[in-house]
């Protein structure tokens, strides 16, 4: 099983970027699917979480301006991230809570990161 993000980039504040995140191999079902990001010297930070029923959390920072989403048939998860700060700066990471077609093996996988830079 591997997660591949796209999307990252360099944009201005006040512009949105779309970062998709795409989930192959050998899955049987996939739980939660979430955001997190990292800025340099920080921890890892949860952004926004999808549960498979559709139901949606947000850190504080970004309600409202962030949206997730999924496509199940797709094994998808997006983040439609608008109104960007320099804050908002920061190696994004796809993580999956997925069980496995081989063994119904349950983990949590993560992507390789994209980086997001919102210039002032």
């Amino acid at each position: 099983v591997q997660l591949v993000e796209s999307g990252g980039g360099l944009v201005q504040a006040g512009g949105s970027l779309r970062l998709s995140c795409a989930a192959s191999g050998s899955i049987f079902s996939i739980n939660a699917m979430a955001w997190y990001r990292q800025a340099p010297g920080k921890q890892r930070e949860l952004v926004a979480v999808i549960q498979s029923g559709d139901s949606t959390n947000y850190a504080d920072s970004v309600k409202g301006r962030f949206t997730i989403s999924r496509d199940n048939a797709k094994n998808t998860v997006d983040l439609q991230m608008n109104s960007l700060i320099p804050e908002d700066t920061s190696v994004y990471y796809c993580n999956a809570d997925i069980t496995g077609a081989v063994g119904f093996w349950r983990r949590h996988y993560w992507g390789q990161g994209t980086q997001v830079t919102v210039s002032s």
